[in-house]
């Protein structure tokens, strides 16, 4: 009875962490935080957790858009929130709206514990390349199929509103630069699923694993240009639970009135450890089940 108790008192520490991180994964199952506190309340976890409907990555990312088509050299700087608080940001309207002025805002840094302003950072840099952007420099991406250019934040949040998954493509080196870990908490609290990239980083591979993200990359001598993606595809990913380290992963690309463009990428699970994690969601509800186990 002690052993349990002190399983639940983890647990329910680890939710309270980690949970707002999580809150786009959980949205994307249809299951809310409160259900999922509600539940470990009534102690019945052990059921949650094993159920096939919770943590469970699905066979294929079916009609999926691009959140953003990115070049060469993308480090967690352009990712990851960083610096001043712009006034005309996202964030800057989140804290607005919550009674706070404009000489407060600060720095994403002063703020990274409040998970609301730290997702609306996220490919906020305004040194961004996004071919998606209609040119514009910055956080910036098209709302598809309509085309309607807004903030890769807004559009996150509507592509949610819709249920559809995004995926995020790049170029070599995705991820390079220093480690930080809101360059991967923060594409997933914006609903992104994948990342298709021609290489990564080390270190930031394994934060996406970390966080549920598959990441795949092109075979060799493909890319984005020379497969003629422009990024406003609808795209299928197809295999994501049988993958292995190395293995082939399919992705359909489908654009209105053209054949469809298909192409295999290499699964960038690099280890039987990683593919655990993919396959629980990410580290924390594989974390949380070994705790029920006992």
């Amino acid at each position: 009875m002690r052993r349990a108790s002190i399983v639940y008192v983890i647990v329910f520490v680890a939710i309270a962490a980690w949970a707002p991180y999580l809150s786009a994964y959980y949205q994307s199952l249809g299951i809310s935080l409160g259900e999922i506190g509600l539940l470990l309340a009534m102690t019945s976890a052990v059921s949650l957790l094993s159920a096939p409907t919770w943590g469970v990555v699905h066979d294929r990312y079916p009609k999926s858009r691009v959140l953003a088509l990115l070049g060469d050299s993308i480090t967690t700087d352009h990712i990851s929130p960083a610096g001043t608080i712009s006034g005309v940001s996202p964030a800057a309207a989140y804290l607005r709206e919550h009674g706070v002025e404009a000489r407060d805002f600060n720095t994403y840094g002063a703020r990274r514990g409040n998970h609301d302003v730290m997702v609306r950072g996220t490919f906020a840099n305004i040194r961004l390349h996004n071919a998606l952007a209609d040119g514009k420099e910055g956080g910036w991406t098209a709302h598809l199929p309509d085309g309607a250019v807004m903030t890769i934040y807004d559009a996150s949040a509507l592509y949610q509103q819709e249920g559809v998954p995004l995926i995020v493509i790049a170029g070599r080196e995705y991820g390079s630069g220093s480690s930080r870990d809101w360059a991967a908490k923060g594409p997933l609290l914006q609903g992104v699923r994948a990342v298709i990239a021609e290489s990564y980083e080390r270190i930031h591979r394994s934060n996406l694993v970390g966080m549920g993200i598959l990441p795949l990359q092109f075979r060799a001598g493909e890319s984005a240009v020379s497969l003629g993606l422009d990024g406003t595809e609808l795209y299928t990913i197809r295999g994501v639970a049988g993958a292995s380290p190395g293995s082939a992963v399919h992705v359909s690309a489908r654009r209105a009135g053209q054949a469809d463009i298909e192409f295999d990428t290499v699964c960038r699970l690099d280890s039987d450890t990683d593919v655990e994690y993919l396959r629980n969601g990410g580290i924390l509800p594989l974390v949380l089940r070994q705790l029920m186990k006992g």
